[in-house]
């Protein structure tokens, strides 16, 4: 079950940038350290209901309801666009900047979560990702998915940390630069909306 051919697969799919890692390179680079990983932590928290929906049957559900579907797809759109909106307002949650107080951690958190929770393709992605490395016992399946699940979320929190470190080292460079500052703003702003348009237009 916990396979060579899983470990890698996860692996590689956690490194695929995506809009968590995008959200959790926004908080390095613009609150340091403690902010990446406590957004790397919301966002790996934001995998449990999708894990949760895969492994109770309800991504299936949700796939099935065109309307169920949408619902949930525009609200993410709307929020990944508020996003790009805080990356763009001077003083916005994205808004990288050297005079900043800094975020309560929770709020971060939070923050990541939702990111993930008002994505509807992640239940669906689950569905058809765990499924193939379980062992074909029914009797013990919920136990085995809900096992994959957890290594898959242990490999996500590790992997988003160490972006978040990365972006929080880089940010030290970032402040000795107005411009660069005002572009890599602009630049979170720009892909944060470009990942907006990409879930408005996905389908059920």
């Amino acid at each position: 079950m916990i396979s060579a051919q899983f470990l890698i697969t996860a692996l590689v799919v956690v490194l695929i940038p995506g809009t968590g890692v995008v959200y959790t390179l926004a908080m390095g680079l613009g609150q340091g350290r403690r902010a990446a990983i406590w957004a790397a932590l919301g966002c790996t928290f934001g995998i449990v209901p999708h894990l949760a929906a895969a492994t109770l049957g309800l991504a299936a559900l949700l796939h099935s309801s065109a309307v169920l579907f949408q619902i949930v797809k525009f609200a993410g759109v709307a929020y990944l666009l508020y996003l790009a909106y805080q990356a763009l307002r001077e003083g916005g949650a994205l808004n990288v900047t050297p005079e900043r107080a800094a975020t309560k951690g929770p709020k971060i958190a939070t923050r990541g979560a939702l990111i993930n929770i008002l994505n509807p393709k992640l239940s669906v992605f689950f569905l058809a990702l765990l499924p193939p490395f379980l062992s074909g016992n029914a009797a013990t399946a919920t136990a085995e998915m809900t096992l994959l699940g957890a290594i898959f979320m242990a490999l996500t929190f590790a992997v988003f940390v160490l972006y978040g470190l990365f972006a929080a080292t880089a940010r030290e460079w970032l402040l000795g630069s107005e411009t660069a500052m005002r572009w890599m703003s602009r630049c979170f702003a720009a892909i944060f909306a470009a990942l907006a348009a990409r879930l408005a237009l996905e389908c059920a």
